[in-house]
């Protein structure tokens, strides 16, 4: 290919083709002559890039190879060998397996309190949601080390993370001694920290424009044998780590029960949840999608398994996933819960002067896209909540904070956040108790309006008036008091 380029270049030189003469371009030439050689000039170039594009392939930039994905019909039986079947479950209909696990969890738990704690009170269960944002991520960081500062964040019976939540997720599970790693990761990182561009031709050819290898290296150092030893523990206490990816053969959000997985004593359990929390966090196109291997009647198939934020940038736990019949006949007492989310991105709209240029039209419809459908997730995990009897509080970055960063993962712009974040919350958060695009509630006896409930003074409930009642409280939509999870 070298040779190639030199006769090319040659060829430019003096203004011939391949096979013609050698005249210096100074010259005087006629115009024929002078139409021959463009025509040969570009010849030329199109033969240097054909030679280019076929040495590429033919050294191997053609798409990476794969085992066959896991047939329609045996997709519910895939499980990674020799792991148990409850580490996993679809996020949009969970298994029995993992249905157990969780109640199993739940008993773990109320035992460990009744061993500590007196039988007469038992207390909140807290629950955190950690949303994606790439480096918005900073925010939560933030967030979580100055509610450390302020004394009162509390344990989490459950912490689960998306995307960059995933990130977070394991640190925020095992509580305020990680501080220190969140700091560092969200203030110091860069882009070179967490990715490599490939060049546009192997990007063609190949499974994404990126290469996530520097973001497995930093994975790689915080999440070791200790860490995982620690969540083991944990496990054994009745919590729960959960992250989010995405089938993308099946289209489909798997939940990972990650403190399962550390339990489970596997040789290849670190690996397993290092790549987990990297597949939660890639980007399709952008990352390289990481590929799971399952077995099913003793046949290898592979997964594909991408960013969580693909079907939710937040979650707390599918809408089938109701524990009330299980948990009462496992003999669970009853108890208030509070679920914390965190959005790692705004929640109003920006307003913006778009470029009318094709990959900027382009960019700003993805995120408005990505924005809307966070603000959409909010909504349900409200709902869910509402159903459910639980306390419900968001923290997202507030309109206010601007300055867009100069790359993927600006180290300036992500102290800023992080700062904001935490002296929001070593002064104690401003909690919100509904999406940013809900009124809060008028006073009964307006109909069909919310009255609030004073559960606890911890908890703060809200349910339908009726203009019939005169103030009276009709078709409540809460309970008083939660069950366990």
């Amino acid at each position: 290919m070298t040779l190639v380029s030199e006769r090319c270049e040659r060829a430019h030189m003096y203004d011939v083709d391949l096979q013609g003469r050698n005249e210096p371009r100074a010259m005087a030439v006629p115009v024929v002559a002078l139409e021959q050689r463009c025509c040969s000039r570009a010849r030329c170039d199109l033969f240097c890039l054909a030679t280019v594009v076929g040495t590429l392939l033919a050294t191997g930039c053609a798409a990476p190879s794969r085992l066959k994905a896991v047939p329609l019909q045996l997709q519910d039986e895939a499980a990674v060998p020799g792991f148990p079947r409850h580490i996993r479950s679809w996020g949009d209909r969970v298994s029995p397996e993992f249905v157990a696990e969780c109640v199993a969890a739940a008993k773990r738990e109320q035992d460990l309190l009744e061993k500590s704690e007196s039988k007469l009170e038992v207390p909140a269960a807290s629950f955190l949601a950690l949303s994606g944002g790439g480096a918005n991520g900073a925010f939560a960081a933030g967030l979580l080390c100055g509610w450390t500062a302020a004394g009162t964040r509390p344990p989490f019976s459950a912490v689960t993370g998306v995307s960059t939540g995933a990130m977070i997720a394991p640190f925020a599970f095992l509580g305020s001694e990680y501080d220190g790693i969140l700091r560092d990761t969200y203030t110091t990182i860069e882009t070179k920290d967490i990715l490599s561009r490939r060049p546009i031709l192997e990007a063609m050819f190949s499974d994404a424009l990126a290469d996530s290898k520097p973001l497995a290296r930093l994975v790689g150092r915080c999440v070791n044998e200790e860490l995982l030893t620690s969540i083991a523990d944990e496990y054994r206490k009745g919590r729960s780590l959960l992250i989010l990816t995405v089938d993308l053969d099946a289209q489909r959000p798997v939940i990972w029960n990650m403190t399962a997985i550390a339990a489970s004593r596997h040789p290849g359990s670190l690996q397993l949840f290092r790549s987990i929390m990297i597949a939660s966090a890639s980007i399709p196109a952008a990352f390289p999608p990481v590929m799971i291997d399952v077995e099913v009647e003793g046949n290898r198939y592979q997964e594909m398994h991408v960013d969580g934020g693909v079907t939710a940038q937040v979650f707390f736990h599918p809408p089938s996933f109701v524990l009330e019949s299980e948990l009462g006949a496992a003999g669970l007492h009853q108890r208030n819960r509070r679920l914390y989310v965190i959005r790692n991105a705004h929640l109003e709209p920006t307003a913006s002067s778009v470029e009318r240029r094709t990959l900027k039209i382009a960019a700003r419809a993805i995120r408005t896209l990505v924005q809307t459908q966070g603000l959409g997730d909010v909504h349900r995990l409200y709902d869910l909540a509402q159903r459910d009897g639980i306390d419900f509080n968001l923290a997202y970055i507030p309109k206010d904070f601007d300055g867009p960063p100069s790359n993927e993962f600006d180290p300036v712009y992500m102290n800023r956040l992080f700062d904001r974040a935490f002296g929001s919350a070593q002064d104690g958060y401003p909690w919100s108790k509904l999406p940013p695009d809900l009124p809060k509630p008028p006073s009964c006896p307006t109909s069909g309006s919310l009255q609030e409930i004073p559960a606890s003074p911890e908890v703060t409930r809200w349910r339908p008036c009726s203009t019939a009642s005169a103030g009276r409280v009709t078709g409540v939509v809460s309970r008083e008091r939660g069950s366990a999870w």
